[in-house]
C-alpha cells in the first residue's frame, strides 16, 4: 500500500510503499478516508513530545494516531491507536477491535477528522465551568483550535470574547468569527500589559490558553493588582504551549490576583467528553460551528508536512 513513512526522528514523512497491515487476533483493518495532521503529530515525529519515546522506538513508521475510515463492513468510523508501526497517514491501518466509534450521520469524513480540534476549546466549560454571560479570553485565537474556541465561546453563551494573536490580518478574521475585542501580542511587554488591562472590562472570567510562555506570563502580570483588593476569580485553562513550555510564576500573581489555573483535562471523563463531542457534532451539522480545512492528497504529504502558510486552516490528508 501507499503511506507516509517516517524514517528518522525529526525527519519528514515520505510518500512510498509500505507493507500492508495484517490483522491479528482482536484486530481489524481500517480503510483510511481522512486524517488530520496536528501539532502534536509533528512533535512526536520530531522527538520533542514528552510521551514520544516509545512511539519512536521502531522506525520506519507511519505517523498520526487517529483518523476516519471504514471497517470491512463499510461502516464509517473514527479510529484511534493504530498498532505500531502503522498510523493513520496510509491507505490502510490496523487497530484493536473496538478502538473506533461510528461517525455521526451528516458529517463527511474530512470534517469528522477535525472535530477533535474543537474538544480542547470545550474545556472552557468542562474544566472552567463557563457560565453564560461571562467574559472569555482566548489566548492564541488565530490557530485552528483557537478559532474554534472563539466560536465555541459564543455558542456556549459568553457575554464577551477577547482574542489574542500575532497577525493583524488573522485577528480581523477572528473578529468575524465572533471576537468582540482582539489583542496583538507582537508588541513590547509593557504595551501588552496595557492592552490586557484595557480589554478586561469587569475582568476575564475564563482564559483558554493555547500559548503559555511569554504572553501568559504578561497576562498574569496584568491581572496582579497594585494594592490589596478582593479579586474577581479568573479561571485559566492551560491547553497548549505554542509560545513556550514554561513561564515564571510570581507568588503574588496567584496570591492576590484571584487566578486559578487548571489543566484542560480537569473534570474530563468519558461522559463529559461524550457530551462535549455531541454538542460539537450538533453545531457542526447545523452550520453554527465551521471548520477551515485544507485537504491534500496522501501523495503530497511531504510538502504538506512542511507547510507554514495554513493561517488557521487544519491540514487533512485524504488517501
Amino acid at each position: 500500500m501507499k503511506a507516509a513513512v517516517l524514517h528518522e526522528i525529526g525527519g519528514v514523512p515520505r510518500f512510498e510503499d509500505f507493507p500492508d497491515p495484517v490483522a491479528g487476533a482482536d484486530e481489524v483493518i481500517v480503510e483510511v478516508k481522512a486524517a488530520a495532521i496536528e501539532n502534536v503529530d509533528k512533535a512526536f515525529a520530531a522527538g520533542t513530545h514528552y510521551a514520544g519515546g516509545g512511539y519512536l522506538a521502531r522506525l520506519p513508521l507511519i505517523p498520526v494516531f487517529d483518523g476516519i475510515g471504514t471497517l470491512p463492513d463499510g461502516t464509517l468510523v473514527g479510529f484511534g491507536g493504530p498498532r505500531a508501526p502503522y498510523g493513520a497517514l496510509a491507505e490502510r491501518t490496523v487497530v484493536a477491535r473496538g478502538a473506533y466509534v461510528p461517525v455521526p450521520e451528516g458529517i463527511e469524513p474530512v470534517v469528522a477528522a477535525v472535530l477533535g480540534s474543537a474538544v480542547t476549546g470545550m474545556s472552557m466549560a468542562t474544566a472552567a465551568g463557563l457560565v453564560p454571560g461571562e467574559t472569555v479570553l482566548v489566548q492564541g485565537a488565530t490557530g485552528v483550535a483557537g478559532r474554534l474556541a472563539v466560536q465555541l465561546a459564543r455558542l456556549l453563551g459568553a457575554g464577551r470574547i477577547v482574542a489574542t494573536g500575532r497577525d493583524e490580518g488573522q485577528l480581523r478574521e477572528v473578529r468575524d468569527l465572533g471576537a468582540d475585542t482582539v489583542i496583538n501580542t507582537a508588541v513590547p511587554d509593557d504595551a501588552l500589559v496595557r492592552a490586557f488591562v484595557e480589554a478586561r472590562g469587569d475582568g476575564y472570567d475564563v482564559v483558554v490558553d493555547f500559548l503559555w510562555g511569554r504572553p501568559t506570563e504578561i497576562l498574569l502580570r496584568a491581572l496582579t493588582p497594585d494594592s490589596f483588593a478582593f479579586p474577581k476569580t479568573t479561571r485559566v485553562v492551560q491547553v497548549g504551549e505554542s509560545a513556550g513550555a514554561g513561564l515564571t510564576l510570581s507568588a503574588e500573581s496567584l496570591r492576590t490576583s484571584g487566578v486559578e489555573i487548571y489543566g484542560a483535562a480537569r473534570n474530563l471523563t468519558p461522559d463529559s467528553m461524550g457530551e462535549a463531542y455531541g454538542r460539537i457534532v450538533d453545531w457542526a451539522r447545523s452550520g453554527e460551528l465551521t471548520f477551515e480545512i485544507e485537504r491534500v492528497p496522501l501523495s503530497a504529504v511531504e510538502s504538506a508536512w512542511r507547510r507554514t502558510d495554513l493561517r488557521g486552516r487544519r491540514l487533512v490528508v485524504v488517501p
